[in-house]
């Protein structure tokens, strides 16, 4: 059944009456930037009636507040060369000296007459929506200053813990009670590292290489009074990794490096410790390697002290394998995370056999 069409009067009521139902505050324009119709919804957002906003200029609102080169430019465009413009920001100055964020979209109508020119303008108030993030921005600031400044405290609480430890082993008569105390200083000093590295960083991110730097250090500094006898070193790249993985590394290093310095020099003997750490995509090799009296009668449990359950359960932690190679002479560790072709560090000159 064919139904007749809307005289010109009443479509156009009908036009008003949509705009006047929609839930967004909408502002329809004449081709002189004199508003025709408001939505109810921005009449209600912005506490004006309608006598206040119908039949006057778009840049008269608030004050003349509206009235900005941009708006003017951006109108013009829309109008003239039918480029809607999305995104139009535009701050007011609220009733009581706040600040109202709106964001303007406009959308050029067309109608069968071109003289009938209409824009209708979208007016969204994101005001209480930037208060949030800035409320949101400024609570994750003040964690982030606060962890820092936890992290900050546990080192040092960490720090005067392992300097006690370190009295207590130079006290001791008891060489096996001494090396004990040693090893305990340097675990906990393997985590106040972390946590100082933690605090001065802007991300939870921790380059490995410097930090296993700064904790071979410490350990040779406690444990190897002749530096000229036993030689610590670290290489690698400047791959990093979130810190909780990062101090599981990290006492996995100061276990193994105690192992070398306490099994593979006997009796003053001197050489050298590698620590090596490669990253590649996901997968990542460390390996602790020396140049000592290597693995006695093939025991591969007594050359490294493997069933150290600390080692174990780190590795467990860190989804990591580990393999013990005889270097002849000496004995190599790697710890490996998703071995990538071509990712194992190798003893300088040496080639690693697996036993």
């Amino acid at each position: 059944m064919a139904t007749n069409p809307l005289s010109e009067d009443a479509a156009k009521a009908l036009a008003l009456a949509v705009i006047a139902a929609s839930k967004a505050p909408l502002l329809l324009l004449d081709s002189d930037r004199e508003i025709v119709a408001a939505s109810d919804s921005f009449l209600s957002a912005f506490g004006r009636g309608p006598e206040d906003v119908v039949g006057q200029s778009l840049f008269s609102l608030n004050q003349g507040e509206w009235d900005r080169p941009d708006l003017r430019s951006a109108l013009a465009l829309s109008m003239t060369g039918g480029v809607d413009f999305q995104g139009l920001e535009l701050d007011l100055a609220g009733p009581t000296g706040t600040v109202q964020n709106l964001v303007l979209k406009s959308q050029r109508l067309s109608f069968a007459e071109p003289t009938q020119l209409r824009v209708l303008v979208t007016v969204i108030d994101e005001t209480e929506a930037r208060a949030c993030a800035k409320c949101r921005a400024d609570l994750i600031h003040d964690k982030e200053v606060l962890l820092g400044e936890i992290q900050h405290r546990v080192a040092n609480s960490l720090q005067i813990i392992a300097s006690l430890l370190l009295q207590d082993a130079r006290s001791v008569t008891s060489e096996e009670g001494r090396v004990h105390l040693q090893a305990a200083h340097q675990r906990i000093m393997s985590v106040a590292s972390l946590q100082r590295q933690l605090a001065s960083s802007s991300t939870n991110e921790v380059v490995i290489r410097p930090y296993l730097e700064g904790i071979c250090e410490s350990i040779g500094a406690s444990m190897t009074h002749d530096s000229e006898r036993i030689h610590i070193q670290v290489t690698g790249d400047d791959g990093a990794m979130p810190g909780e993985m990062s101090v599981s590394i990290g006492l996995v290093v100061t276990e193994l490096v105690i192992n070398a310095l306490k099994y593979a020099f006997p009796n003053g003997g001197t050489g050298s410790v590698l620590v090596d750490y490669q990253s590649e995509n996901d997968g990542w090799a460390l390996s602790v390697c020396d140049d000592g009296i290597g693995m006695q009668n093939g025991r591969v449990d007594a050359a490294y002290g493997l069933g150290s359950a600390i080692i174990k359960a780190l590795a467990k932690q860190l989804v990591a394998t580990i393999t013990v190679y005889d270097l002849n002479p000496g004995t190599g560790v790697s710890v490996v995370h998703l071995q990538t072709a071509g990712l194992l560090s190798v003893h300088p000159g040496k080639t690693l056999q697996s036993v």
